[in-house]
């Protein structure tokens, strides 16, 4: 005879092994109120994301300040990164709140399962990335204007934007290559990294976490000491007040930017 628990153990190798699929499935899907509500706060996240790339197309087309054009092209990056973050993850989850649909079923050979979860790191590690180079950028150029012979392009700005996409890909994919699980987590609608005492787990949240943090520590040390010397210099001389308007509004940005990372971003991270 086969034993009870069997099925439960021929689940544990999968991406369903540590979420209860049978038992504590009613429970889990009866916890989400309505559907509609993640569907609202999705729509209204894509939205936003798209006037304010709308409005930053705009300005970067009017803009001369190569400095401010290329700050626009890291802003630009980061609103396309949450907006595709929104839109590929909300494709998945906001249906299953409708559907309720049984993964083992609809998703036997995990690879929804895995898109998902390497969605969720890419495009969570993705902003904070881009969070701590636009801060190392304004860093050199508000603390040492004289280092670079130009400002960044809009050609350079955009292959940094890539380079972080792809360290990002690199490192959500390292589960698919056999770092690490991805596994479906409660309410049973997302998939996301494996907090189980396995090495592989262990090592693959150790880095998503430590990089993560260091890049809302160095986004904090970089803005703290750009903030102290603005403060320090703006009073000077009114021919280059204008200069320092720019990096006083740019800075505020990043200052936001940072804020949010940290309060979204931190307590998971920890």
């Amino acid at each position: 005879m086969e034993p009870p628990n069997s099925s439960a153990a021929g689940w544990s190798d999968t991406c369903f092994g540590v979420f209860n699929a049978t038992d504590g499935r009613n429970t889990a899907q009866n916890s989400i109120t309505s559907p509609w509500f993640s569907t609202a706060f999705g729509l209204i996240g894509l939205c936003s994301n798209l006037f304010a790339l709308c409005v930053l197309l705009s300005s970067s087309r009017k803009l001369s300040n190569r400095a401010r054009s290329s700050f626009l092209v890291f802003l630009c990056g980061l609103v396309v990164t949450d907006f595709m973050g929104l839109l590929v993850t909300a494709s998945v989850i906001i249906p299953y709140h409708f559907i309720k649909f049984t993964w083992g079923k609809v998703d036997p050979g995990c690879h929804l399962c895995n898109f998902l979860g390497f969605s969720m790191v890419f495009f969570g590690q993705c902003p904070l990335l881009l969070g701590a180079t636009m801060a190392g950028e304004r860093f050199f150029g508000i603390n040492h204007p004289f280092s670079r012979s130009t400002s960044i392009s809009k050609r350079r700005a955009w292959s940094i934007v890539g380079l972080v996409w792809g360290f990002s890909c690199l490192l959500g994919l390292l589960p698919v290559l056999g770092l690490g699980r991805y596994t479906l987590q409660y309410p049973g609608s997302w998939c996301f990294l494996t907090l189980l005492p396995n090495t592989g787990d262990v090592i693959f949240c150790l880095l998503f976490a430590l990089l993560g943090i260091f890049s809302v520590l160095l986004s904090f040390i970089f803005n703290t000491v750009s903030v102290v010397t603005l403060c320090r210099v703006y009073h000077d001389r009114e021919s280059v007040q204008r200069r320092r308007d720019s990096e006083v509004e740019m800075m505020v940005q990043l200052v936001g930017i940072m804020i949010i990372a940290t309060i979204c971003w931190m307590p998971l991270l920890v």
